[in-house]
């Protein structure tokens, strides 16, 4: 431990502690901009400069250790000037039309200058407006808000080893872009979105669909059917000011009616309905041997970083669709044929923690109802956005179900929002499935929280699963080079199954999620998704008398051909330079 002194203030911490959360400690908090807490300090912005007693120069707080003794001043005349010096500098090469950009008011750069008092440049403003990157179908990056923090390189070089961005240039010309500013839609970027969570500014967001969603609710030819995810009951209160985690399921379900949806329904149907497809899947290979471990399949930005990097192990990919692109198919075929609706008028809308879900409804293949079957996704903080500007206060809201059909779910569904929870449902059901028995705990802990690599091994009557969860493309290249060296050493791997979430912490880490995320907040978010699944009645998704329903009066059983068709899907071979689908 390490003993100094903060302002004149005793504290004491571990040895290695830097400077910044040293201070913290004694209550003061240093602004920063470059710092996010679930990233390595990189010292870019130098906002966080302090004076240390006896040695000369000012130091970066974030990259400093506290040593033995220490006597730091955080905000003396010499300190407070630099700071304000530095941020006008930045905001002197920053476009600085705050009212029309998409982080007024959840600006780190616009809250700094707040705090510091800064109302007058005394730097004349220098901006070379540069293009703004449209390519992607996800996000889009404005060069010109950007600051150089390094924030987006570091999440997507360290925590999901894509490398899509990198600093090009030098001195006054540096800029932080894709290989040969090709844009993020012609990279290999996978559309993940924790680039736009860790953000301080506007330079990265995502693409709306707002505009294309108001059309299709105003258009009195259109039935626009939604479907929200399950994370994003956990996440939308955010939006409106509610403590974090706060789960706002029936909330939604009335502000969604009330927006002019003609039916409310759920992701957590086919959530449910994909455990049978995929369980089914997994007890076939279980029982041949062929193909393990069976990966599951519900990230879409884990499917392109599996198609980029990892094409050798699409075998070995689950061949369900992700819940998202099951409903939209649905939502066409049998839901249009129940309630009498021509599909060619549906308009189906996804909401999502997930920017890479808008990736996926445009991918070529996901048209098995004969449209796309998903014609627009918004982000959670889109549909805040919308509700907000329709009057809407998520906290007035009564509690409401969702519509039926396609609206009933378990507790399993639910906790598909949290990394492990894909896993967890799926050997709730895989249990019945094998033995005709009801799993007596239905809670799988191992398989719970955020900690690295989770293994786990099942018993399901005397046969051993050995299972894997990773979240975060980092995780999952760890865990796919290990499991690749197994089967090149040994035939086989260790696992026979394994669930990968490409963002950290799963669902509810996802990449449009409300603004200042980390991963505490991510952690309290599934929590409360293990909350609504301890409450709900029904907590297999074997249990769901809609899916029961559903595979009666129209997919006849799991896997079945209709099924397959419907629910299934395939995989590409992507170039590991742009991205693109590779020839055959």
């Amino acid at each position: 431990m390490i003993k100094a002194t903060i302002n004149n203030v005793d504290i004491e911490v571990p040895e290695g502690t830097n400077i910044l959360w040293a201070a913290k400690k004694a209550g003061f908090t240093i602004p920063t901009l470059c710092n996010h807490p679930d990233l390595e300090p990189g010292g870019q912005c130098g906002i966080c400069v302090v004076e240390i007693e006896g040695i000369p120069g000012l130091k970066r707080a974030c990259m400093t250790p506290i040593g033995e003794g220490f006597k730091v001043r955080t905000h003396t005349p010499r300190v407070m000037a630099t700071r304000k010096q530095l941020v006008e500098l930045i905001l002197s090469n920053h476009d600085t039309d705050c009212l029309t950009c998409v982080k007024n008011n959840n600006c780190e750069l616009q809250q700094l200058a707040a705090t510091l008092g800064i109302n007058v440049l005394d730097y004349p403003k220098f901006e070379e407006k540069l293009p703004i990157d449209h390519t992607s179908v996800s996000i889009v990056r404005d060069p010109n808000k950007c600051i150089l923090c390094g924030r987006c390189i570091q999440v997507c070089s360290k925590v999901q080893t894509v490398n899509a961005l990198a600093v090009n240039h030098r001195g006054c010309d540096t800029l932080i872009t894709t290989a040969f500013d090709a844009g993020l839609g012609n990279s290999v970027c996978i559309n993940c979105g924790q680039c736009v969570v860790h953000c301080p500014v506007g330079a990265l967001y995502e693409r709306s669909a707002a505009e294309e969603v108001w059309e299709a609710i105003h258009d009195p030819d259109k039935f626009v059917v939604v479907q929200e995810a399950p994370a994003v009951r956990v996440m939308l209160g955010e939006e409106f000011g509610m403590p974090t985690g706060s789960l706002v399921s029936g909330k939604m379900h009335a502000a969604l009616r009330r927006l002019g949806f003609d039916a409310v329904l759920e992701t957590n149907f086919t959530a449910d309905l994909t455990i049978m497809e995929e369980g089914t899947e997994l007890i076939s290979r279980l029982t041949s041997g062929k193909n393990l471990p069976l990966i599951t399949s519900c990230s879409p930005g884990w499917i392109k970083f599996m198609e980029t990097f990892y094409h050798d192990m699409i075998p070995h990919m689950s061949t369900a669709k992700s819940p998202q692109q099951m409903f939209g198919a649905l939502a066409k075929t049998y839901y249009a044929q129940v309630k009498g609706i021509d599909p060619a008028k549906i308009v189906s809308v996804s909401i999502m923690p997930c920017t890479a879900k808008k990736f996926e409804c445009q991918r070529p293949e996901m048209n098995a109802s004969g449209y796309q079957d998903v014609d627009y996704v918004l982000t959670t903080r889109e549909i805040g956005r919308m509700m907000r500007e329709a009057g809407l206060d998520i906290k007035e809201m009564p509690d409401e179900p969702p519509d039926d059909i396609l609206g009933e779910y378990t507790g399993a569904a639910t906790i598909f929002g949290a990394t492990g929870g894909v896993m967890e449902a799926a050997v709730r059901s895989a249990y019945r499935l094998v033995t005709g028995k009801e799993l007596e705990d239905v809670e799988i802990k191992p398989v719970r929280g955020l900690k690295g690599i989770k293994e786990a091994e099942i018993d399901i009557e005397g046969t051993k699963v050995k299972v894997a969860v990773a979240h975060s493309c980092g995780q999952a290249r760890e865990l796919l080079d290990k499991v690749q060296d197994q089967i090149a050493k040994d035939g086989k791997s260790e696992y026979q199954f394994i669930e990968v979430m490409a963002c950290p912490g799963g669902c509810v880490g996802g990449g449009g999620q409300s603004w200042g995320s980390n991963m505490a907040k991510r952690a309290r978010r599934g929590e409360s998704l293990y909350e609504e699944d301890r409450s709900l009645p029904l907590r297999r998704s074997h249990e769901n008398p809609s899916v029961l329903a559903i595979y009666e009066k129209f997919l006849e059983k799991p896997n079945s051909e209709k099924a397959h068709k419907l629910l299934h899907t395939h995989y590409y071979k992507r170039s590991a330079v742009d991205g693109k689908i590779l020839p055959g």
